[in-house]
């Protein structure tokens, strides 16, 4: 068997934020349902631990195997690594693989734009401005991809950062800037006054007080999944409207969300998820903040992934 395998530039390549993003709400007007999404395997491995994330969808199936190392950036080296490897539906023939922390990378930031832009379009509460005032938590990849995507989006943004190197914001600055994105350095100060505030972040703990995002704000926390982990702290989301990546993968997953409230009580909230905010079920309410919460999930990867191949599969028709 020979099987085509894409790096981590062909998949960038395939990959432009605007494309991405409109890949994902193409998915999810059709028929891309994320409550029908598996959910994630975890298995250990020497100083970190497999996430297995298998999907299913009409045309392709696929299955991401990613690595997380927390010993290694000491050490140089990636946290995050993995392969994609993509299939036929029609019968289970493995037809590519691809780098798979190169997906992710551009997958994570792509959803959550996809959440804060058909927000930010949703009727009722503030209208939105043209230059939303961005502000993220967070210096590394996420983030870096996060404010492209966030640009692609509001090309009129004006963008801040926030972090607890000064080196790596300086080197995030620095190479955005090179691509003709003006980032400036943030810090917590600068919540009640942004319009949209992305957490891409590894922290256990709440980054700010959850009183201090404007009422017309949209927050967005992406940056970890488990029940142990939390970017925003309860206050915040008790008195946001909340939007969530998927319900299930949620209950399963967001500590962001459990324990503000119970999965019970989340149940019978029962909140709008991806798929209904972008086809229109979703509306905000003046005078409260709207949060959107993602873990990550293996619909996400399977829609990309189908994207670099078919560009494969049509250059070299």
């Amino acid at each position: 068997m020979k099987l085509p395998y894409f790096d981590a530039a062909e998949v960038r390549a395939s990959l432009p934020f605007d494309r991405a993003i409109a890949a994902i709400e193409d998915a999810l007007r059709g028929q891309t349902d994320p409550e029908i999404d598996g959910p994630r395997i975890f298995a250990p491995a020497p100083d970190g631990e497999f996430l297995l994330m298998p999907a299913i969808g009409q045309g392709y199936t696929g299955l991401k195997v990613a690595t997380i190392a927390p010993l290694n950036p000491a050490k140089g080296e990636e946290k995050i690594q993995g392969v994609y490897l993509l299939f036929d539906s029609s019968n289970l023939a493995p037809i590519a693989s691809m780098d798979g922390a190169e997906l992710t990378a551009i997958r994570t930031p792509a959803a959550t734009l996809t959440a804060v832009k058909n927000i930010a379009d949703a009727p009722g509460g503030t209208p939105f401005t043209r230059t939303p005032r961005v502000l993220v938590f967070g210096a590394g990849v996420q983030a870096l991809n996060h404010i492209r995507a966030a640009q692609a989006v509001f090309p009129e943004g004006i963008f801040s950062v926030v972090g607890q190197r000064i080196e790596r914001i300086q080197a995030l600055i620095e190479q955005l800037a090179a691509e003709g994105i003006t980032v400036t350095r943030g810090s917590v100060e600068d919540v009640p006054n942004a319009d949209v505030i992305l957490c891409v972040t590894s922290s256990p703990t709440p980054l700010f007080d959850g009183s201090l995002p404007a009422d017309h704000a949209i927050i967005a926390s992406v940056g970890q999944h488990g029940l142990d982990a939390r970017e925003v702290d309860d206050k915040l989301v008790r008195r946001s409207e909340v939007v969530v990546e998927g319900r299930a993968s949620s209950w399963r997953e967001s500590g962001d969300l459990i324990p503000a409230r119970s999965v019970e009580e989340w149940k019978e909230i029962s909140p709008a998820n991806l798929k209904d905010l972008v086809n229109g079920k979703f509306s905000r309410v003046g005078g409260r903040p709207t949060l959107y919460t993602g873990v990550g999930m293996a619909w996400e990867d399977l829609v990309s992934a189908a994207v670099v191949y078919e560009d494969h599969r049509s250059n070299n028709a």
